[in-house]
């Protein structure tokens, strides 16, 4: 299915609410938290697109790699970290978001930057849902 030809008022929305929770953000930052969410979410499409994304950004192709690992790894700024953890908790949000995951992560963001976070994660997530569940193949448009 191709979502934004079948309903494309709900596609446009949800690019407008992509548009407005990038606002303020690292771009390499955010193209991470993209990543993990979909890794997370295991969309294909989402994962195969925002990689790309992130190496036009300027991110390595080392920390790519080792994102699946973010944890283990020591490539990652506590920033960054932080990012991860809650796009991990807010994309798993059944677990629900543990008070010292998103204290963490209120201590590395300005509340604004914060609230575009938690808005870049809940996006992301819409993303991957349209896209798994449409069956929507990498590398396609």
């Amino acid at each position: 299915m191709n979502f934004g030809t079948v309903a494309p008022k709900v596609f446009k929305a949800v690019l407008a609410l992509d548009a407005a929770a990038r606002d303020g953000l690292d771009p390499v930052l955010l193209e991470l938290v993209q990543i993990r969410a979909s890794q997370v979410n295991r969309c294909a499409y989402c994962i195969d697109y925002h990689t790309g994304d992130a190496r036009k950004a300027g991110e390595t192709e080392e920390r790519i790699y080792q994102l699946s690992a973010w944890e283990e790894s020591s490539l990652y700024t506590a920033k960054e970290r932080a990012a991860l953890a809650l796009t991990e908790a807010v994309t798993l949000l059944p677990a629900g978001v543990p008070d010292s995951v998103y204290d963490e992560a209120a201590r590395h963001f300005e509340e604004k930057e914060l609230a575009h976070l938690i808005a870049l994660i809940f996006t992301v997530n819409a993303w991957n849902r349209m896209n798994v569940t449409t069956r929507k193949i990498p590398g396609t448009e």
